[in-house]
């Protein structure tokens, strides 16, 4: 691939478009725009005529939601850089689908980030379902899949699935029904992802338990056993807040 990386901009307020189109050219002078474009219609045939590397969408828009663009392609073989001003929540969609986004007004530090991330090409070209796991999570109003991401690749996995997430130094191991994945997150970062849903529980310092998951707790020993034949330990400053959760 050449060093420029081509880029598309999908926004219908012509001000914006202009806004992001300076602020590429002035802080990202490697980004080319090829085309600029009000809605998605006229994104889908200018994407299908030049291959763009990237696509800068904003989510708000008339006729068509920015998230829609899956509906109308097979693959997905463009990076998208979401714009948005969406809420706090809505945010969180975008962090459990692993897509990236930049909130409106444009912060010009937060777009090199993004555009650096881009050069290094290590997220460029996510998966098809990296943006449906973004369209199910906002469509349905209720945060329910997560794409998980390491060498072998990338896999979509419902929030019910996940019996619990160990930490393993600056790594962590996601314990899921079908299997256990080793993520280059630590700990923190998912207690943050799952502190809107009441079924994740910090109960030790390497722990996050699902507690639709628990099988069985022993208070003598402060552990608790899970589903998969998984134990998980139970901070003694834990004890009361997690019996408190389950009404034991």
């Amino acid at each position: 691939m050449p060093n420029q990386i081509s880029a598309i901009i999908v926004d219908d307020e012509q001000s914006a478009r202009n806004v992001l189109s300076i602020l590429l050219k002035r802080f990202c002078s490697d980004i080319e725009v090829v085309a600029t474009c009000a809605n998605i219609p006229e994104a889908v045939f200018e994407i299908r005529k030049h291959k763009p590397d990237v696509v800068f969408l904003d989510i708000e828009m008339p006729e068509y939601a920015g998230y829609e663009i899956v509906n109308f392609f097979d693959e997905i073989n463009f990076d998208i850089v979401f714009v948005t001003a969406y809420d706090k929540y809505a945010l969180k969609a975008f962090e459990l689908s692993a897509v990236d986004y930049l909130l409106k007004p444009i912060d010009p530090e937060r777009l090199i980030h993004a555009v650096e991330k881009l050069r290094n090409r290590a997220e460029l070209k996510k998966s098809h379902q990296n943006y449906l796991a973004l369209k199910e999570n906002i469509e349905s109003n209720k945060l329910d899949k997560i794409i998980l991401s390491q060498n072998s690749g990338q896999t979509l996995v419902a929030l019910t699935d996940i019996i619990a997430v160990e930490a393993q130094e600056a790594y962590s191991s996601v314990h899921t029904r079908t299997g256990r994945f080793l993520i280059s997150k630590n700990l923190k970062y998912f207690e943050d992802l799952f502190s809107e849903d009441k079924h994740f529980f910090r109960s030790h310092k390497s722990w996050i338990i699902n507690i639709l998951h628990i099988k069985t707790f022993n208070k003598g020993r402060l552990e608790i056993d899970l589903e998969n034949k998984i134990t998980a330990k139970l901070s003694k400053y834990k004890k009361d807040e997690f019996i408190s959760r389950l009404h034991l």
